[in-house]
C-alpha cells in the first residue's frame, strides 16, 4: 500500500467538488459532515476515514474506490474488463450495492485465477462435484434450473393437450438436451 498523502486527498476531494459546482456547505450537508470538518479535510488538516470517504464519494456521486485510492486505503488497480467500470457507473445502483457486486466480481476472478492450473486436471478426471462459490457453479446452476423450468412448461403443455385432446400428429413433447437425469450416463 502506498503512503498516504493527506494533502493529495483533500485536494482532489476539493477537485471533484469543484468540477460537480457543488458548494463545500452543499456537500458537507449530503455527505452527512460538518462544514468545518469537511474544510480540514480539503486544506489537509485531517484524514478522513473510510466511512467518511464513502459519504463524501456518494455526497459528490463518485465512486467510493476512487477516493480508497486516492487516500492509500486501496491500491490502484490495473484496467479491468469494463465489468467495474460498468459497475461503478451505474445510477441505479447504490454505493454499496456497487461495493458489494465489485467485491464479488473481484472474489470470482481471483478464484478463478487460483483454480486456472488445478481446473485443467480435474477435467481431465471427469466431473468435479459442485459446491457452492466454485467456479462454474453459477452457470451450472443456472442452466439446472432453467432446465427444470422447460420440463415444468413441457409437461404443462403436455397436460393442457391432454385436456383438450390428443396431440396433434408429429407433435412430440419437447425435452430439454441439458436434463440432469438423462439417460445417457
Amino acid at each position: 500500500m502506498r503512503n498516504v498523502n493527506v494533502n493529495s486527498i483533500g485536494e482532489y476531494i476539493r477537485e471533484q467538488r469543484e468540477q460537480a459546482k457543488i458548494s463545500m456547505r452543499q456537500l458537507a450537508q449530503s455527505a452527512g459532515v460538518s462544514n468545518p470538518y469537511l474544510s480540514q479535510i480539503e486544506r489537509g488538516l485531517r484524514k478522513p476515514s473510510a466511512d467518511i470517504l464513502q459519504q463524501i464519494a456518494k455526497g459528490l456521486r463518485i465512486s467510493a474506490e476512487a477516493l480508497y485510492v486516492q487516500a492509500g486505503i486501496l491500491e490502484d488497480r490495473p484496467a479491468d474488463s469494463g465489468v467495474r467500470s460498468a459497475l461503478l457507473a451505474d445510477p441505479q445502483l447504490s454505493e454499496r450495492q456497487k461495493q458489494v457486486l465489485v467485491e464479488i466480481y473481484e472474489s470470482f476472478r481471483r478464484e478463478n485465477a487460483a483454480d486456472a492450473g488445478a481446473g485443467a486436471d480435474a477435467e481431465a478426471d471427469g466431473p468435479a462435484e459442485l459446491t457452492v462459490g466454485s467456479p462454474g457453479a453459477e452457470a451450472e446452476v443456472l442452466e439446472a434450473a432453467l432446465a427444470a423450468e422447460a420440463e415444468a412448461e413441457a409437461e404443462a403443455a403436455a397436460k393442457a393437450g391432454a385436456k383438450a385432446g390428443a396431440q396433434p400428429a408429429g407433435d412430440a413433447q419437447t425435452v430439454p438436451k441439458n436434463r440432469p437425469d438423462s439417460a445417457s450416463d
